[in-house]
């Protein structure tokens, strides 16, 4: 492919740019196209196109090579005056594109829900499959896993003119589905590979072809599993309720906004939602956990800030919820930021609060979820027009110490057994403090990868393993200690969690928070019992039920939070 570019740009040097541009105005769309593009997570999704002329205008397929998708269908396939354009009806996505000479191809961006990224698509061969017959169609399971209930796996094989592709996706954990690497058919014997989690189905196809019945291997554990051949025309595993997910008619305004951060030189979005009347309104501004996520703050199918939005407004509070950057109509660095450089996107946002003639300049508070339970105080102790803070799960441990403990409790949590989760956490405590203490990134990544290595992990293992160690944010984090922040405090805070999050231990981190606070005279720390990281109703905590629980949010959290905010902005 970068042999085909550099081709482009020197023809384009001698003249030859109108070329292209004149073939794809003469329908040059057709044929097929490949390009990829890179999540905010740093994975590449590698696509394939196939564009042909149907009998009423350009018909297509797309191919999704990294999670074993086939055949998609596209829709509204136009080319005309150098551009491309089509949509992806199966996945929710679009395409649009211009001719550009120099690459060598159409250059645009690929929308996908609330994300926009660059695409750019070049004339190749998509990559061809071996053919395996017989095993077409959805196989549906579930895997038991003890404690954690089940979980809904749905096996999906297709073959098409590049072969047979198949991918896997877990129901009750979301996500995009996952391709098989590998998919092998050898008289009963099924197999099923999927290496980018280490997964391996091996099966005994029944005379009739309906049912496979084996084993699911992955990290050293074997489960068994039976896979069902979906009907066609059926129905697959329904997706599960979301009662809480707010529904109009509403009794207040919502208003799309937007401001800019000068010491992010970036843009945010995001929705204020302001109760009846004229005001002025007390104000809370929501802060995101960790990863890059929308302004609803969406996980595992749940919208836990977009229900907050809801409940809080409707108590007469206006609410600001924001996109993180780069995520919706959000802007700015991601790779090199921190936690810190976050902070300055949420003073930004209370800068703008205190514009609005709606809001209460004098009652703006923050609402901070884990990571975002971190920033808040950092927020407060800088900006005096912080009126209240809340800490959702707030970490007021170090990161490093709240890392370790977080392993060890999810380990356990997975049935993983004892003896090894504390060989694991030696071995992680050796790779931890080879972060700590390395004078930069590459170090820190450098050592660390030595000792997994060492410690019997390949090369590429370890390499996926130690990549966090060299970003700055993953850094930062891993060596901040909140309790000075948090000792600087002077406005009223209130810190929840839940006693079975397994992220941010309750009992340690809110010990914690109350101890470095001691100086502040309104300070709340509260454990709510039966909540999750989330703050919904578990049975286990593991965060492999945030999926299958359809509570979003705990009313008795909410209401905690609204109670507290009332009480303070009287």
């Amino acid at each position: 492919m970068s042999r085909f570019r550099g081709v482009a740009g020197f023809l384009g040097a001698l003249g030859f740019l109108m070329a292209g541009h004149a073939a794809a105005q003469a329908g040059g769309a057709r044929g097929d196209w490949v390009g990829a593009v890179t999540v905010k997570s740093g994975a590449v999704s590698h696509l394939a196109f196939h564009i042909e002329a149907g009998a009423s205008g350009l018909t297509g397929t797309m191919e999704a090579l990294d999670q074993g998708l086939a055949d998609l269908p596209l829709t509204q396939v136009e080319a005309k005056d150098g551009h491309l354009a089509f949509e992806a009806p199966t996945i929710g996505a679009h395409y649009a594109g211009a001719w550009d000479a120099a690459a060598g191809g159409y250059v645009g961006q690929w929308s996908r829900g609330a994300t926009t990224l660059p695409l750019t698509l070049v004339h190749g061969p998509t990559p061809s499959h071996p053919v395996v017959t017989g095993l077409d169609g959805a196989w549906d399971g579930a895997l038991d896993v003890g404690a954690l209930g089940k979980l809904r796996l749905v096996f999906t094989i297709s073959t098409g003119s590049t072969g047979t592709v198949g991918n896997l996706r877990s129901v009750d954990q979301g996500g995009f589905p996952g391709a098989l690497t590998s998919i092998v058919h050898d008289g009963t014997k099924v197999t099923f590979e999927i290496k980018a989690i280490g997964g391996v189905f091996e099966g005994d196809l029944s005379a009739d072809g309906q049912t496979l019945t084996g084993q699911w291997t992955q990290s050293g554990r074997t489960f068994p599993l039976t896979l069902t051949r979906r009907a066609a025309g059926a129905a697959g595993p329904a997706a599960y309720a979301r009662p809480q997910l707010p529904k109009p008619p509403f009794p207040y305004r919502s208003v799309e906004v937007g401001y800019d951060n000068p010491a992010g030189h970036n843009h945010l979005a995001g929705t204020l939602t302001l109760p009846q009347g004229a005001g002025p309104f007390p104000a809370a501004l929501l802060i995101t956990g960790s990863g890059l996520q929308d302004r609803d703050e969406t996980v595992a199918g749940h919208k836990p800030f977009l229900v907050l939005a809801d409940y809080l407004s409707r108590r007469g509070i206006a609410v600001l919820r924001v996109d993180d950057r780069t995520m919706g109509g959000s802007t700015g660095d991601v790779v090199h930021a921190t936690s810190a450089d976050f902070a300055t996107d949420v003073e930004a946002g209370v800068a703008f609060l205190k514009t609005r003639p709606e809001i209460d300049a004098k009652k703006i508070g923050l609402i901070g979820h884990s990571e975002g339970g971190m920033i808040a105080p950092m927020v407060a102790v800088k900006d005096p027009h912080v009126a209240w803070i809340v800490l959702m799960a707030g970490p007021g441990i170090p990161g490093d110490r709240l890392l370790t403990e977080q392993g060890r409790l999810i380990a356990l949590a997975m049935g993983v057994a004892p003896d090894i989760v504390a060989r694991n956490g030696a071995l992680n405590a050796k790779v931890y403090a080879a972060i700590k203490n390395a004078k930069d990134a590459r170090e820190a990544h450098d050592q660390a990868k030595a000792l997994l290595i060492a410690a019997g992990l390949s090369d590429a293992a370890a390499e996926a393993a130690v990549a966090p160690a060299a970003t700055d944010w993953f850094r930062f984090f891993f060596n901040y200690d909140p309790a000075p922040t948090l000792a600087k405090v002077r406005v009223p805070i209130l810190a929840i969690d839940g006693s079975l999050d397994l992220q941010v231990p309750p009992k340690e981190d809110l010990a914690a928070i109350k101890a470095a606070t001691s100086a502040n005279p309104d300070v709340t720390t509260l454990e709510l019992p039966g909540l999750n990281h989330l703050f919904q109703t578990a049975r286990t905590g593991a965060p492999s039920e945030y999926q299958s629980i359809e509570e979003t949010v705990s009313p008795a959290a909410l209401k905690v939070i609204g109670d507290w905010i009332e009480a303070h902005t009287r």
